[in-house]
């Protein structure tokens, strides 16, 4: 199996299980969350060990330790991304199945169960267009004050939404066309939806323009800018102005 269907493959089974678990209602609230993480984990982590057992893997449910960094292909995984909105019975919610090569994001799968989506950078995806005015994904609960300010001085329209894979999503899938985080992220939050939004033809980077780097000792990575890119350089420039 190649490492296209296999991404595939586990975030969308994954995804499967998580819905699966949440049907059953033998959990609730935080449990439920917790509940969601801890299985979805066990089950991408036995399933990447059996399938590419000589890959690193680095999980926000698992321990790091450093035995990845001395490894050129890392799987980069998030279980559940979004726990808040999937316990809460919302579809913003997301799996993140994503393989790094030498610190870029090679590849990676995109689930989105409750909308019955699996996206991957293997997909023959069109970018779509920019629509006017532009609309911009922010959180729903803690919008980044440089989100704020940028939407202001590009007249965009604010979409709340859950999970950071759903936010980059909502672009891939055309229902809107910046993505701005500057509030503290970890690689796990966004190697498979860069990976994603990259192969489907945006621009992603850090909010100064630098590249987005992954399987680094310290797996903090705190700010993002995705967005079509023939408006890459206009936003980055205001951006820098905001700060």
């Amino acid at each position: 199996m190649d490492d296209i269907k296999l991404a595939h493959d586990l975030a969308q089974k994954a995804g499967e299980l998580l819905q699966e678990i949440r049907i059953k209602g033998e959990y609730e609230g935080k449990a439920l969350g917790k509940a969601g993480d801890a299985h979805a984990n066990d089950f991408l982590m036995a399933e990447l060990s059996r399938f590419r057992p000589d890959d690193g893997i680095l999980s926000e449910e698992t321990k790091d330790t450093p035995a990845r960094l001395n490894k050129s292909r890392v799987w980069i995984i998030d279980p559940v991304d979004g726990t808040r909105e999937y316990s809460e019975g919302r579809d913003d919610w997301a799996v993140h199945v994503a393989l790094s090569v030498d610190g870029t994001p090679f590849m990676g799968a995109v689930s989105l169960p409750d909308l019955g989506l699996t996206l991957t950078s293997g997909d023959a995806i069109k970018t779509p267009k920019a629509a006017s005015p532009l609309r911009m994904v922010v959180s729903r609960s803690r919008p980044a004050k440089e989100a704020i300010a940028l939407a202001e001085k590009l007249g965009a329209q604010l979409i709340p939404m859950g999970s950071a894979g759903a936010k980059a999503m909502a672009l891939v899938r055309g229902v809107a066309d910046i993505y701005v985080h500057s509030g503290g992220q970890y690689e796990w939050d966004n190697c498979a939806p860069a990976a994603v939004a990259l192969s489907a033809g945006f621009h992603c980077s850090r909010i100064d323009g630098s590249a987005l780097l992954y399987n680094q000792k310290n797996t903090y990575l705190p700010d993002l800018l995705f967005c079509h890119r023939e408006n890459s350089a206009h936003i980055l420039t205001l951006l820098n102005d905001i700060k």
